[in-house]
């Protein structure tokens, strides 16, 4: 007598290579999906987290910069008494720098043939 029934044998190996499909099926749309994903994104100009980062870096010691330089001036200033301040009225106006002439140019005509 025989304790396996074949038919059953060859549904479950059926069923196992249907369930290893679909798995396979999922993977392959998840992948597809996912690089869509990057090419949509991608076109949108975002920037990376490491060049977020840079600039946000730069940012900081821009503005870290610009205090220490601003407490330096107001340190000169007090040193100073004030500074002069200088009006619109009170400034020369700018020269506009003479023109100059261009050089003459050679006509075509009076080059000699060789």
């Amino acid at each position: 007598m025989q304790s396996q029934n074949r038919f059953f044998d060859d549904l479950s190996k059926i069923l196992n290579g249907v369930a290893g499909t679909v798995a396979g099926v999922g993977r392959e749309a998840e992948a597809g999906a996912r690089e869509r994903a990057k090419e949509w994104f991608g076109g949108m100009d975002f920037v990376s987290r490491d060049e977020f980062e840079a600039v946000k870096e730069m940012a900081a010691n821009a503005r870290a910069e610009a205090d220490a330089l601003k407490k330096r001036v107001d340190a000169l200033e007090k040193g100073n008494g004030s500074a002069p301040k200088r009006t619109a009225a009170k400034a020369a106006p700018a020269r506009k720098p003479a023109a100059q002439k261009p050089a003459p140019r050679k006509s075509p005509s009076s080059k000699k043939d060789s």
